[in-house]
């Protein structure tokens, strides 16, 4: 199928309607009309994700991050930003990015899933579907299937993640039951956690003030990292190329955190 054709059964799963005013979802680069025979399927462009789409021949670079948030006056090799769009385009790589439409209709829901939230709800309701009628939007809030302490809770999420290490701010003690989920950069979900009554809120990127102002307000924070909880975009994405064409061929990044604690 052509890019074109992908791309268009991609966006009926995913809508990009669904993506955040200042989001860049979409065709970042590339050519609508290219057969895709290949996809890769990664969280970010890195160099290192580029050189192994490349090293895999492959036709298209499904990301959910977008190359660049922000627009480029130019593309050349003495920007971060314009290397990465002249080497995809070097090896005819089309770019797609399914960033805060998937976040909205589905990341959100697989990780209330993962967590076995029990009466799942949104976190912060952003619209309403067209198709559907119903309220969309990012995160989720429910409850756990028993109450656990604020560690037993970081443990479960290192083990649901596939984690080495979180982050938690709050008594480790504390006995919790009304969990939020937010995957990616959970900064702006605290009010929404706190007005939900969640005791907890797992997400990430969260910071020094942040984190004790929450604690301060009632809520405790595992921060398990952008990326940490992030990375199932891949292997969810996998599995929808595999039955958007079958003859299509499908590989992803490894699980590789971007960084290491020491």
């Amino acid at each position: 199928m052509t890019a074109k054709e992908l791309i268009q059964k991609i966006e009926e799963a995913f809508p990009p309607e669904k993506a955040a005013s200042w989001d860049n979802s979409g065709f970042q680069a590339g050519r609508r009309q290219k057969e895709i025979k290949k996809v890769f399927v990664a969280l970010d462009a890195t160099d290192d994700v580029i050189a192994q789409a490349a090293a895999w021949e492959a036709d298209m670079l499904l990301l959910h991050h977008p190359l660049t948030m922000s627009g480029i006056k130019s593309v050349t090799t003495e920007t971060r930003v314009g290397r990465k769009f002249l080497e995809l385009i070097r090896h005819d790589i089309c770019c797609y990015s399914c960033h805060t439409n998937y976040d909205v209709e589905e990341m959100a829901q697989i990780a209330g899933n993962m967590m076995k939230l029990q009466k799942p709800e949104i976190l912060e309701v952003t619209g309403i579907d067209k198709r559907t009628a119903e309220y969309m939007g990012f995160g989720r809030v429910g409850s756990l299937v028993r109450p656990v302490t604020l560690r037993e809770c970081g443990e479960l999420v290192k083990t649901i993640f596939k984690l080495d290490n979180v982050k938690i701010f709050g008594d480790l003690e504390q006995v919790v039951q009304r969990v939020a989920i937010s995957p990616g950069s959970g900064k702006s979900m605290i009010a929404p956690a706190i007005a939900a009554k969640a005791q907890v809120l797992i997400t990430g990127d969260i910071g020094h003030h942040e984190g004790i102002d929450a604690v301060d307000e009632g809520l405790a924070i595992i921060d398990a990292g952008h990326y940490g909880l992030e990375h199932i975009f891949m292997a969810q994405m996998e599995k929808f190329l595999k039955g958007a064409g079958k003859d299509l061929k499908v590989a992803k990044a490894g699980i590789s955190s971007p960084f290491e604690v020491i």
